[in-house]
């Protein structure tokens, strides 16, 4: 094989993903390896930086190998990640403190309490976009600060790196040299001013952080250093793009106009609408960030992020056994009884946009003598589209625009009855790609921008398949009316 290649490296909640993409931007190849999800006996979720990073190293090593392209025809990397997973590690040595804190985990819900007492919360708002919320990774690096023995001494002596997975990976895979993020990461962490474009001192105190011990904010298409995947590559190569993994797939998507909006399905989801170079703060719920530094410029995005989407699926077959495989799930629920008014509502650790009630606990209502296994699964699948359609509204409300189709990316993508669902309940066209690898692709054409390897040729490499409305006004506002209800059960303020 000859020609040149970009990798994109798709560090995600389950695993980390390595694509291969030609020089027109086509997929050529994907490597997978899992990591393990640390659960304690408090709902604490967790993940190993080490083992993420020679995960990392693991999965590039397999692509080229198995892919058996010349590994000096690789022009760069582009890496995009799970974006609000935290992790503090020693400035010198490059050892984390202790497990990354996954952004499913509220463990920093009392720290959130204890600042929103304080007053600070529009202040947080009107600066960041975000609402204050342990979901964002401002409470839960505080967290390792006041939990973790030594650390705060250790901070004040300026001997902590602090961030997501991108900066960590950036920090290890340049050995120590580069200690950066990109605008659409920082933008997530509660922690950065997204009108002024830099680390907030003042939101950095509250939180007891030092706005100097952050990473450097840099454009989506810099160069973020070099690797050489601790010598894999006989010369290192440049890591030319970084975005959060739903930045990514908005780019991958090809959303780079105002008011297209995508949804990824992954463990969680994110819903994201791009809004333009002029920022909009929501008042329905959902928040503002940066959907990415690129060219030059940056473009704001509206998003709504919902903790459990695909990961009702894993509840369901790994804890529940109701499925032996997703795959089964699309069967049962053709065999339900449709209408029969039971709704899931999976706040298994509260409930995120546009409710954002940390507190909320899961529920399965309306059950009734006839609730069989396929009617309990069926509810389950459609709690996701559901979810996704409360905040679609949110942000179209808040932009003032009507949404003309869904782009959809993501495991659950495959489930038909899903997509049928999600746009019969939102009443709009959703559209599937043919491929699934979107945060990393954004990624790799990211990297590949900024080495002047793409241009906007790229997103001609997507094709869809597409599904329209097929469910009557009436039926829709009834079901949505009894899904309002259910959710009401469970919200506790």
């Amino acid at each position: 094989m000859t020609g040149t290649y970009m990798i994109g490296i798709d560090q995600s909640t389950q695993g980390t993903k390595a694509l291969l993409f030609d020089e027109k931007g086509a997929l050529v190849r994907r490597e997978d390896i899992p990591h393990h999800q640390i659960v304690n006996d408090m709902g604490w979720v967790s993940h190993d930086g080490e083992e993420i990073y020679t995960n990392t190293i693991s999965v590039v090593e397999r692509l080229i190998e198995n892919s058996g392209i010349d590994r000096r025809l690789v022009a760069g990397v582009g890496i995009s990640n799970q974006r609000e997973t935290s992790l503090v590690w020693d400035r010198k040595t490059g050892s984390p403190l202790g497990d990354a804190i996954v952004w499913q985990c509220v463990r920093a819900a009392e720290i959130c309490d204890r600042i929103e007492a304080m007053g600070m919360e529009e202040t947080i708002r009107k600066k960041t976009g975000l609402k204050l919320s342990p979901y964002f990774p401002a409470s839960k690096l505080a967290w390792f600060l006041e939990n973790i023995e030594g650390a705060g001494e250790r901070a004040r002596a300026h001997e902590l790196c602090f961030g997501t997975m991108d900066t960590w990976l950036i920090y290890r895979l340049t050995k120590k040299q580069s200690y950066k993020t990109d605008y659409s990461n920082a933008s997530r962490t509660q922690l950065f001013h997204i009108f002024d474009l830099k680390w907030d001192e003042e939101i950095c105190r509250v939180f007891g952080i030092c706005p100097e011990d952050l990473a450097e904010v840099c454009s989506s298409d810099s160069c973020f250093g070099k690797t050489d995947f601790e010598g894999f590559f006989p010369e290192p190569i440049p890591i030319h793009g970084v975005l959060g993994d739903s930045h990514g797939a908005l780019l991958g998507q090809g959303c780079v106009k105002k008011g297209m909006i995508k949804s990824t399905y992954g463990t969680g989801s994110s819903i994201m609408m791009n809004i333009g170079e002029i920022p909009v703060l929501s008042s329905h719920g959902v928040v503002t960030s940066l959907a990415w530094g690129l060219n030059g410029k940056v473009d704001y995005v509206l998003e709504g992020n919902i903790n459990y989407t695909g990961a009702v699926i894993s509840w369901l077959k790994d804890e529940v056994g109701l499925v032996h495989t997703p795959d089964e799930t699309e069967m049962l629920c053709i065999q339900a009884e449709k209408g029969d008014g039971l709704y899931f509502i999976p706040a298994f650790t509260g409930l995120g946009a546009p409710y954002w009630d940390s507190y909320a606990r899961g529920a399965l209502t309306g059950i009734t003598r006839t609730t069989r296994k396929p009617e309990i699964v069926r509810a389950c699948i459609e709690c996701i589209a559901y979810q996704i359609a409360d905040v679609v509204k949110a942000m179209s409300r808040d932009a003032g625009v009507g949404i003309r189709e869904l782009r959809v990316d993501g495991g659950p993508t495959k489930n038909k009855y899903l997509m049928q669902f999600q746009s019969d309940i939102l009443d709009t066209p959703v559209l599937v790609p043919q491929v699934e690898e979107l945060s990393g692709m954004g990624a790799a054409y990211a990297a590949g921008f900024g080495l002047g390897i793409y241009g906007q040729e790229v997103f001609g490499c997507l094709k869809y398949d597409r599904y329209d409305v097929k469910m009557d006004d009436q039926m829709r506002e009834k079901m949505h009316h009894g899904w309002q209800e259910a959710v009401g059960r469970v919200v506790s303020r």
